[in-house]
């Protein structure tokens, strides 16, 4: 391994749980960064949380916007079945 290669720590699952537990347990709709680190049970690395924030952007989970994080999935099964279903306008 060179010297300029650099070592990518990537979130363990538990910490991935931890995080998706709180923002879901949330009882405002929208939080901040600062916010999310003071409401998470243990403390969690900047970077790490960054991470965890990006994977569950791009799997739809939570939608990050100017005023901050939202949590937008629903496992409601008629709401999967409307939408599958539904007509597109």
């Amino acid at each position: 391994m060179s010297v300029k290669t650099k070592l990518v720590h990537s979130p363990t699952l538990n910490t991935v749980l931890m995080v998706e537990d709180t923002l879901k347990s949330m009882e405002g709709s929208i939080v901040t960064v600062a916010e999310l680190k003071r409401r998470l049970p243990k403390q969690v690395n900047h970077n790490t949380l960054r991470a965890i924030l990006e994977y569950l952007e791009k799997s739809n989970k939570i939608a990050v916007t100017l005023r901050g994080i939202t949590w937008i999935h629903n496992t409601n099964p008629n709401l999967r079945k409307a939408i599958a279903t539904g007509l597109e306008l």
